[in-house]
C-alpha cells in the first residue's frame, strides 16, 4: 500500500497511534509489524530529499507514530520537537544506518527524546 495518494495527516497519524498501541512490544521475541509505507528504507527517505510532497507524508508519519507512542507510554512521553528536528534525525540516522529504515530511526528518536535513551525492554 502507497500513502502517496493519501494526502490526510491525520490518517496517517490515527495509522501510526494504532501501530503503536496494538502491535507488538519490541521486547517480544517477535519482529515489530511496521504499518506504513511499501518501502520505508532510508535508501527511499533519502531520495525524498527533493520531493517536498513525499518527505512531508514521511515526517507526518513519524510525528504520528511519535504520539502514538506518547499514548501507550504517558509517564515517558516524547517531548516537543519540531518537524525541522525530525528530518535531521532521520537524515543522520540515515546516513549512519543506510540499510536500515526510517522508521528505525523514528523508533530511535522516540527512545532519545522520550529522556529513556535506550529501546524499550520489559
Amino acid at each position: 500500500m502507497s500513502f502517496r495518494k493519501y494526502r490526510n495527516p491525520l490518517s496517517i497519524a490515527l495509522a501510526a497511534l494504532v501501530l503503536l498501541v496494538l502491535g507488538p512490544s519490541p521486547a517480544r521475541a517477535e519482529p515489530l509489524k511496521t504499518l506504513g509505507f511499501d518501502d520505508m528504507s532510508c535508501q527511499v527517505w533519502k531520495q525524498s530529499k527533493d520531493d517536498a510532497d513525499q518527505r512531508a507524508l514521511y515526517i507526518v508519519w513519524i510525528r504520528g507514530l511519535l504520539t502514538g507512542y506518547n499514548y501507550a507510554r504517558p509517564s515517558q512521553q516524547v517531548s516537543t520537537i519540531s518537524s525541522g528536528t525530525i528530518e535531521q534525525w532521520v537524515n543522520r540516522y540515515c546516513n549512519d544506518n543506510p540499510a536500515s529504515s526510517f522508521s528505525d530511526a523514528a523508533l530511535r528518536l522516540s527512545d532519545q527524546y522520550s529522556g529513556r535513551k535506550s529501546a524499550i525492554t520489559k
